[in-house]
């Protein structure tokens, strides 16, 4: 493993300790010492012979013995020349706490990309610059300038923030989280999240991964190893930068629709990551998935002595996809048997407010013995009778004896239940304040239930003309284009067996005339130009010509429309098509080459009002059958699809075939840049689909 000393320290030099306690440099050794590690230390300062009652050195090269690590607080400048000297050492793992790089300016850029040189000569591995550090709770290293000591736990935290490093740690400790690693990854000039995803899926001490996302390097490699490391552990990610301001602006209905975090979001979808929407979800993620429980299901019983707090955790169950078990008649029989008369005996299971714990232990051992509860989610208020301290008992007893079983707590309050909180978690029971978080919580070990039980994706290939289309875009390269015309992109989608009307470009009315009379009336005559992506709004659209003389008059009518309108358009001639008459659903399919993971294929209502609708689902190309038909069953179009109010079903199993025909062209040409097939017409069951307008631009390969 690429990281196996990083994680195996067993001797560290502190490059720019001080015996000041105001410099970052003290407070690191300070920490390093303070926090317990047992290996080897080295202070490294020009000026002192000692330092916290350690030896100091003026330089690694002085020092007789092995380093595994180097940490770097020394000024930006002087790194370089640091840097130099811990390749020498043989020095394999550096971390540059200093700033001063690339986050602030060109300047800085430079010296970076100076330092990763040095960094590859010597074949180090290199974590920042500009980060908070490093923390192993396992070594007992914590080559960081936290002012806060975490647990020891099973959860890795991986942050581009060290505030939310520091804040989380602090947070941490009266939640009785524990961590086995957190990693600030700063400006990632050599290792990344992904370095540290295929590191921490064979660290013994990790059983969770939590991200603080910014961004994403090597996407393409992100979702190759996420994907292999779910398989292992669970992954929870949070996406900062997600507003609509930081979108990606584009050509194409695709690009206009797909911003930064649809990009994200679908990636980490594709990986079986599972997704936080805040930093309380992150941790409430974190501390239910890391008692290793998974259900076989998502339905979960709701135990409350109190009917509000019941009903809060009920809409919060169906809004995160959990379902209330239904009770059999002879169950419910024997919950009415053994609880109060005013009792709620379905689910929710209200045990009333004077319930003490010999009710909640009854319920809970009536649930464990039911084969359709997967989950349990226990609610308690503080009442005057509440018993606390012995109702935790129950439960910590019960969890002990019933690992199969998913268990939640949410302890109401704050003043009366600190203490019981406190031994749950103690006791590795998840427990929260609130019924939003501790069905949230439920919600995670679910999610990463049904992550493990996904088979691994089937891509399906189909016979086309790969080279031909390959003839077509070299062709549209070597005249200065990057935009197909109309006639070449359908011919793409033939060599890829998608269904077309008949297309001819004539470059005269003498030839569009020709070309009618060849394909049969009636007949669509477009503009055909590069520089022109939506025809309609130019008037470079004529339909349903029926004669001649009509396509004679029409030709020059959009010849003349465009000229007057775009003057400065490149003009090839007017593209005639068959006019298809049939009738059927409009949809549009797309894709946006995202320039992190790679296309982003997109499907959904189509038409005029696509921008205006938004009814539109995303995935990660390439996609599998599965995936084809869960990004439709995401769009509201899809239930017109089906059907309704008596209109027969259409032909989703054809749409999902030119889906997958879209996602072989897009894997086979990834020099395709936005692809637009709007609208694409569905027919009845059995009808099959077509084409009726369709939009490829490409992207220069870079050399």
């Amino acid at each position: 493993m690429k990281l196996d000393t990083f994680f195996n320290v067993k001797s560290i030099a502190v490059i720019g300790a001080s015996n000041n306690k105001r410099k970052v440099g003290y407070a690191i050794l300070k920490n390093i010492i303070d926090f317990g590690f047992k290996g080897r230390i080295y202070p490294i300062n020009l000026h002192e012979k000692e330092i916290l009652g350690l030896k100091c050195y003026s330089s690694v090269l002085e020092v007789e013995d092995e380093i595994d690590l180097a940490v770097f607080v020394i000024p930006a400048k002087a790194c370089l020349s640091i840097a130099e000297e811990c390749g020498k050492k043989g020095i394999k793992n550096i971390i540059v706490i200093t700033a001063g790089f690339k986050e602030i300016g060109i300047e800085g850029a430079r010296l970076e990309r100076k330092l990763l040189a040095i960094c590859k000569k010597y074949d180090i591995n290199a974590l920042g610059p500009n980060v908070l550090g490093f923390i192993d709770t396992q070594n007992k290293l914590n080559a960081s300038f936290t002012n806060v000591f975490p647990k020891p736990g099973n959860v890795a935290l991986i942050s581009q923030s060290g505030a939310i490093i520091t804040s989380s740690i602090d947070w941490s400790i009266p939640e009785n989280l524990g961590f086995s690693k957190i990693i600030s990854l700063g400006n990632k000039m050599d290792l990344n999240e992904t370095d540290f995803l295929e590191a921490l899926s064979e660290d013994p001490h990790t059983k969770v991964i939590l991200m603080y996302v910014e961004s994403i390097d090597e996407g393409q490699r992100f979702i190759e190893v996420a994907q292999q490391v779910v398989k292992k552990k669970p992954i929870v990610a949070i996406k900062a930068g997600v507003s609509d301001a930081g979108a990606r602006a584009a050509s194409s209905h695709t690009g206009a629709l797909a911003g930064s975090k649809v990009a994200y979001f679908t990636a980490f979808k594709k990986c079986g990551i599972i997704q936080a929407k805040t930093l309380e979800d992150l941790f409430n993620y974190g501390m239910a998935l890391s008692t290793e429980r998974t259900p076989k299901g998502n339905s979960v019983v709701i135990i409350t002595n109190a009917g509000g707090a019941g009903i809060l955790a009920t809409d919060a169950a169906e809004e995160a996809g959990l379902k209330l078990t239904a009770f059999t008649a002879e169950e419910v029989e024997l919950f009415r048997a053994n609880l109060p008369k005013a009792a709620s005996i379905h689910n929710p299971i209200d045990v009333l407010g004077d319930a003490r714990a010999d009710r909640y232990k009854f319920v809970l051992e009536t649930c464990a013995k039911i084969e359709a509860v997967k989950g349990i989610i226990v609610l308690m208020s503080p009442q005057a009778v509440t018993e606390f301290k012995e109702t935790t008992d129950v439960i910590i007893d019960f969890y002990s004896r019933n690992a199969h079983i998913p268990l939640v707590v949410c302890y109401l309050g704050g003043l009366s239940n600190q203490d019981a909180m406190h031994r749950l978690r103690t006791h590795g029971v998840p427990c929260f304040s609130f019924p939003k978080d501790a069905v949230q919580a439920m919600a995670g070990i679910f999610k990463y239930s049904v992550i493990l039980q996904q088979e691994s994706e089937r891509y399906e290939r189909f016979g086309v003309d790969k080279s031909s289309c390959d003839t077509i875009f070299r062709k549209v390269l070597n005249d200065n284009r990057l935009v197909l015309l109309e006639s070449e992109a359908i011919q793409v989608a033939k060599y890829y067996g998608l269904p077309t009307p008949e297309t001819r470009l004539a470059r005269t009315p003498e030839e569009a005339i020709e070309f009618a009379n060849k394909m049969g009336y009636p007949v669509v005559l477009k503009i055909s130009s590069p520089d022109i992506l939506h025809k309609s709004d130019l008037g470079g659209i004529i339909v349903n010509i029926t004669k001649p003389a009509e396509v004679r008059g029409s030709f020059n009518t959009i010849i003349r429309r465009v000229s007057k309108r775009m003057p400065n358009a490149k003009i090839y001639g007017v593209t005639v098509q068959k006019m298809i008459e049939k009738k059927g659903k409009e949809i549009i399919i797309g894709a946006n080459k995202d320039p992190q993971f790679g296309h982003l294929l997109m499907c959904g209502f189509g038409g005029i009002y696509v921008n205006f609708l938004e009814d539109v689902a995303f995935r990660l190309n390439p996609v599998s059958r599965k995936d084809a038909l869960e990004m439709l069953s995401e769009t509201k179009v899809y239930r017109l699809l089906k059907g309704v109010r008596g209109e027969p079903p259409s032909d989703i199993e054809s749409l999902i075939d030119a889906i997958l025909r879209i996602s072989q062209l897009l894997t086979d040409h990834p020099i395709i840049n936005e692809l637009d097939i709007n609208p694409l017409l569905v027919y009845r069951k059995n009808e099959g689909v077509s084409i009726l307008d369709i939009k490829i631009t490409l992207k220069r390969e870079e050399k």
